[in-house]
């Protein structure tokens, strides 16, 4: 019998954290309140706590979790207007950026409290605590102030979204993978349309969820701040019919060296691998699909890709490889870290080679939106934050067009989906259809600005 040694045990229990950590990180990275049916919306609990409704604690019940509610972290807002509710014995004291903000009141004298408050600026990502008996008490860093640019206009005239489709690939031997294409109301087949990528596609498509990033292509494009672009949105793909293959083999024995479920590993191999395997495949595969049925532009100056986590590193590592098919990238909370690094013995980079490959390599014609938060991962695979302020500081030195967003958030798109509107409009500015090329420069208020440092918060200097 093998006996586990302290170090063992160890072990086990940071593998078994770290495989928990990457099964919950999708539902993390697209999580904020639902809106159910008889859920109620931010407007509508405000309202009712303006009338002093006596149906405002069974809205409140009935909008957030319990578990939310006595964890202190149930919110849920809309625009500038949010609203707060918490379960607790004693009064707690609501804190919006460490500022306090409005008393809390309780409905109907029970143990719940509740507070309506105006979050601005919009666009940017703000946080909530609580102090209850001069404790802090729950709370998140993630709190999403969208500009009406997120959220759909009567006047602006709607795309449309596909159904599902489904792709077999050959370059990944068999492994199927969905994805939708949205097409916006102002394309005309007879006019080449630009182009837009998303990975993680799946959590970007609903209007009223997170990441509501059809809203934003449809008002930027009404407002002429990005040009007519037909999107696809595809999720990673699934390998798990295509037994006994290259693919499979190697995305099994990673899921069983790592502890990571099949479709994780999947996901983990398209995304995190550091070569032109999976630009190839939206190339030779899915674009050529998409190309076939709408009329689309070839050149990279008219071509852009986005994702978070896996996706954002996915994304950049898509331009860094074919940079004549994508010279546009947005990064929200990228992995350039070592998750894939040796995996494969015959490429010997992983992503957190990424800041020197930069530094070292020809320059690509790329322009990169690069968004991160102090409070990201810090696991086995390296640490989030640093590794971008690296992707920041490399991409300055080399003057490449780049933009670099840092807040205090954690590990999850709300930063990068408040500032959606403004990424696009950044990503695409200057855009000229009469153009089919462009030489990205460092901007000139970017060039005369210091080089990012970094500064410990939470330990004394020794």
């Amino acid at each position: 019998m093998r006996v586990a040694t302290p170090r063992t045990l160890r072990t086990a229990i940071r593998n078994t954290a770290i495989q928990a950590c990457f099964a919950a990180l999708l539902p993390i990275l697209f999580s904020a309140p639902t809106h159910a049916a008889e859920k109620s919306t931010a407007p509508q609990l405000i309202a009712l706590a303006s009338s002093n409704s006596p149906a405002l604690q069974q809205a409140i019940l009935a909008t957030f979790d319990a578990s939310d509610l006595s964890k202190g972290i149930a919110w849920t807002g809309h625009g500038p207007d949010f609203f707060f509710a918490v379960q607790a014995s004693a009064k707690p004291t609501l804190l919006i950026d460490d500022v306090p903000g409005p008393q809390m009141r309780q409905p109907n004298k029970s143990d719940l409290w509740y507070a309506s408050a105006h979050i601005e600026p919009l666009g940017k990502l703000h946080s909530f605590h609580y102090l209850i008996d001069g404790q802090k008490f729950g709370g998140r860093l993630d709190l999403p102030a969208f500009t009406q640019d997120s959220y759909q206009q009567p006047a602006v005239p709607a795309g449309k979204l596909s159904d599902r489709i489904i792709h077999t690939s050959k370059i990944y031997d068999g492994m199927k993978s969905e994805y939708w294409i949205y097409v916006p109301a102002q394309y005309d087949p007879k006019i080449p349309a630009a182009l837009m990528v998303f990975q993680d596609g799946g959590g970007y498509i609903d209007r009223n969820g997170n990441n509501p990033a059809l809203n934003v292509i449809d008002n930027l494009i009404a407002q002429k701040k990005i040009p007519v672009l037909i999107a696809v949105f595809i999720n990673p793909g699934d390998i798990t019919d295509s037994p006994n293959t290259p693919t499979f083999n190697f995305v099994k024995a990673y899921s069983d060296k790592w502890q990571r479920t099949l479709k994780d590993s999947m996901r983990s191999t398209l995304y995190d691998t550091v070569s032109d395997r999976y630009p190839r495949f939206l190339r030779d595969e899915v674009l050529a699909e998409v190309d076939a049925k709408y009329n689309i532009r070839k050149d990279a100056y008219s071509h852009a890709i986005t994702g978070l986590s896996s996706g954002g590193i996915c994304s950049f590592n898509a331009a860094w490889q074919l940079p004549d098919q994508f010279s546009r990238v947005i990064s929200w909370i990228g992995s350039f870290s070592s998750i894939q690094w040796k995996e494969d013995p015959a490429n010997p980079d992983g992503g957190q080679d990424y800041p020197d490959k930069i530094l070292r390599e020809p320059k690509r014609n790329i322009r990169v939106w690069l968004q991160d938060g102090s409070e990201d991962l810090d696991l086995r695979y390296g640490n989030w934050p640093f590794a971008n302020l690296r992707m920041a500081n490399a991409l300055k030195f080399r003057e490449y067009d780049y933009h670099f967003s840092f807040g205090k958030g954690t590990h999850n798109s709300a930063h990068g989906a408040a500032e959606f509107p403004a990424e696009m409009t950044w990503l695409w500015r200057d855009y000229d259809p009469a153009k089919a090329a462009q030489d990205y420069v460092l901007e000139p208020g970017e060039k005369s600005k210091p080089p990012y440092r970094v500064a410990i918060t939470n330990r004394p200097a020794e």
